[in-house]
């Protein structure tokens, strides 16, 4: 039987920006926070500054590093591996616009984006690069915490994966922009031990 860890994987969500507000799919387009998104990420620093950190690694993106230095995280690593997932021709739009353009409800959860700009990315491909990332957080959490501070998508993915379920049922896993999560250990056990805080 595995031995239960002492430290737990905090997933932050970076604050809030122009088109997470508005629910456009934002990939690799790298956009500030909005002032609201700052002071939501100033607002976590005294709940993560009770926290001991083995690692924090970052998204490569602004808007997750500047999270982690306004919530007073002192990220040891920037990771492409936590990067959003690839939205392709999907980059920059609504879900309800997909869905009005193809004439059905559209899910990223469900269904394939297509080549824009980008080639797009698959579930499983987002799968295979968190896999990696939960592997490599896996052997730091005998030393503390491990923060990964990234984006919506690919954590929801990310969370799925910890628990063992195939990247699809990230779906079931909303997080909020500028929000995290705690993913943990009971009995041995990989566990989601707090959402949305």
């Amino acid at each position: 039987m595995a031995e239960a860890r002492s430290g737990e994987i905090v997933v932050l969500r970076h604050g809030q920006t122009e088109w997470s507000r508005s629910g456009q799919h934002t990939g690799a387009t790298d956009l500030p926070l909005l002032p609201e998104g700052e002071e939501r990420a100033r607002a976590l620093a005294p709940r993560l500054g009770e926290r001991t950190f083995a690692e924090v690694w970052s998204s490569p993106l602004q808007r997750a590093r500047r999270t982690a230095e306004l919530a007073g995280l002192a990220v040891t690593a920037v990771d492409p591996d936590l990067v959003e997932l690839d939205y392709g021709g999907y980059e920059g739009r609504t879900t309800a616009e997909i869905s009005d353009e193809l004439g059905r409800a559209w899910s990223v959860w469900r269904d394939p984006v297509v080549p824009g700009n980008t080639p797009g990315e698959t579930l499983a491909q987002v799968a295979a690069r968190v896999d990696r990332v939960l592997a490599r957080a896996r052997a730091r959490l005998d030393d503390g915490d491990v923060a990964l501070v990234a984006h919506g998508h690919v954590l929801r993915v990310l969370t799925a994966r910890w628990l063992g379920l195939g990247p699809e049922a990230g779906a079931l896993f909303a997080l909020p922009a500028g929000a995290y999560g705690l993913l943990g250990h009971e009995h041995a056990r990989p566990v989601l031990s707090g959402w949305g805080l």
